[in-house]
Formats: C-alpha cells, structure tokens, sequence
C-alpha cells in the first residue's frame, strides 16, 4: 500500500500514512530536513488521498514533532 506524498508551499516533500482513525504522522520524504510530525486526523476524511494539498498543508501546520516510537518488549507474546 501507498502513501499519499504532497509537496508543501516551501518545496518540502511530505509522505502522510494514517496510523489510526485519529492520528496521522507526516514523513519528510528526499531531502526534506524537517522532522517528522503526528497530528490529529480530520473528524470528515479516513483517506489522506481523498484530501487537498492546501487541507494537508493545514494539518501539518498544527502537527507536532513525532515522537519516537518504543521499542517493542521482548517479554510480549
């Protein structure tokens, strides 16, 4: 499965994947030196390819810096 790539109105490329119904993460995609961001998944929309690249813009301007995911336990079944 793809994910739904935009380039922002600073030429910086972002690749969007919704890892839940209310969390998206923006992924800075080639030589994008901006850190990755999570923020809150529009309440109207499940798929970021149904969506604009001015409404994605929006949501990555209110995203916050990812934070970094745990490592799995190793003591989990």
């Amino acid at each position: 499965m793809g994910y739904r790539r935009f380039v922002d109105r600073q030429g910086h490329a972002w690749e969007v994947r919704a890892h839940s119904r209310s969390e998206w993460e923006f992924s800075p995609v080639g030589d994008n030196p901006q850190p990755p961001r999570t923020g809150a998944a529009p309440g109207y929309e499940s798929d970021p390819f149904e969506m604009s690249v001015e409404e994605l813009e929006r949501l990555l301007s209110v995203a916050q810096p990812a934070r970094p995911r745990g490592k799995p336990s190793p003591f989990k079944d």
